[in-house]
């Protein structure tokens, strides 16, 4: 009850509460030293609000990262892989004479049907073929093997594709090796 009974002094203004300082006149010295500090600390907080900017950008950073990690993890195996391909439509290209006997034939059915297979295994994991027959040359997907005189086609134009070009995931990771064409 004590604690709710306001004391007043002689002229009968309320004194203040015994728990806060009482109001004392500050020396030029003392605002400067509250200044300089007052800047100090709005240079801290600046200083606060980038890093904690520059930490947010890393974790965003670093997120992105991870998830290009994973999406490119079989970037290897699949460059691996693209010989085993070649060697199929290889031998598909081998078998395909149509005088050759029945054996020929089937071992073309079975060569077709792995060669399918695979094929669908890497286009699931994000490998597509890129096509450069009768396109002109593009440096950033084409690899120029050689050059053959012709009028059949425009100078610069891929003339025939001697090897396939693959990406994965929109990225070149085998140019498609072609003859280009120039005048004769």
């Amino acid at each position: 009850m004590e604690d709710n009974v306001k004391s007043e002094n002689a002229e009968g203004s309320q004194a203040p509460p015994a728990d806060l300082p009482a109001v004392v006149a500050l020396t030029p010295d003392q605002i400067e030293q509250i200044k300089e500090r007052a800047a100090k600390a709005d240079e801290y907080w600046d200083r606060l609000l980038r890093q904690t900017a520059d930490l947010e950008n890393y974790k965003k950073r670093a997120a992105r990262e991870r998830q290009d990690a994973v999406a490119y993890a079989n970037e290897g195996l699949l460059t691996k892989l693209l010989p085993v391909l070649d060697a199929f439509e290889m031998a598909l290209a081998a078998t395909a004479n149509p005088n050759k006997p029945a054996a020929a034939h089937s071992l073309q059915a079975g060569i077709v049907m792995v060669s399918n297979q695979l094929k669908s295994i890497l286009a699931d994991a994000g490998l597509e073929e890129v096509n450069a027959a009768g396109k002109p040359f593009d440096p950033n997907l084409h690899e120029a093997v050689s050059q053959e005189q012709t009028n059949e086609v425009p100078e610069g134009q891929v003339l025939r594709q001697i090897r396939k070009g693959y990406r994965f995931r929109n990225r070149l990771i085998r140019p498609a090796g072609v003859v280009v064409a120039r005048k004769p």
